[in-house]
């Protein structure tokens, strides 16, 4: 029996992916300002919902309100599925730091099976980590949270920042080896043509098949739109 996927809700992506994510996978999608980390999660939840799937989106960031305005912009009515308890939106403070820990380690494994998640959104993985004090326990945070969504088998995606001298390195270096899968998206400086131009690169992803090709792609009214055969 093959490897069920799930459908990431760019085509040219899951062809990438030979067929999508490997379904009960964590990955991340890394990723500086503006390359459309946060609208590729909620494509992902979006298409999971079309789909008849239930999902959570956590954010350390925007709050609700922001996050449904997001999706209403590029045409996903998440508002309705939020209403028909398909999705759930869930709003962590960074400012507070011990509630967040505790609430994400007590409730969230309890909450995901009794909601009947089968994605799950965190955005962002960065900010998650600025809440601890040292590497080791961002590293055993992360850990923990991956095995606790891993045990429920959902599919995880989490968005996180790269450092400003590596575009294929999350801000703090940690959350890539945790995770099955690593997506990253990045601007490319084109001086033939003096622009920038969007790339997304599969960097790994356990489990499948994928393309490491280097690939154009660009953020419209309907999401993230990976342009697969196209040359920069």
């Amino acid at each position: 029996m093959g490897i069920e996927k799930v459908k990431t809700g760019m085509e040219g992506l899951d062809e990438m992916l030979f067929g999508g994510i490997p379904k009960g996978s964590t990955v991340v999608v890394m990723g500086s300002f503006g390359t459309g980390k946060t609208t590729f999660g909620l494509q992902f939840l979006n298409q999971g919902l079309a789909e008849g799937e239930k999902g959570i989106y956590i954010s350390l960031e925007e709050d609700r309100e922001s996050i449904l305005a997001d999706a209403e912009a590029h045409g996903w009515d998440l508002r309705t599925k939020l209403n028909e308890k398909k999705l759930e939106i869930v709003k962590l403070e960074p400012n507070d730091a011990k509630v967040t820990i505790t609430r994400i380690k007590s409730e969230l494994p309890e909450f995901i099976k009794k909601f009947g998640a089968s994605r799950i959104v965190v955005d962002s993985v960065s900010l998650l980590n600025l809440l601890f004090d040292n590497d080791h326990d961002r590293r055993t945070n992360l850990f923990n949270l991956s095995q606790m969504v891993k045990k429920t088998g959902a599919t995880l995606l989490m968005t996180a920042e790269v450092k400003d001298d590596n575009p294929f390195a999350s801000r703090d270096g940690l959350v890539e080896y945790v995770a099955d899968g690593v997506v990253s998206l990045r601007y490319l400086e084109m001086q033939s043509r003096n622009e920038l131009m969007l790339s997304i690169r599969i960097i790994k992803m356990r489990r499948t098949e994928h393309s490491r090709k280097i690939t154009p792609y660009s953020i419209t009214n309907k999401g993230l739109e990976v342009h697969v055969g196209s040359e920069f």
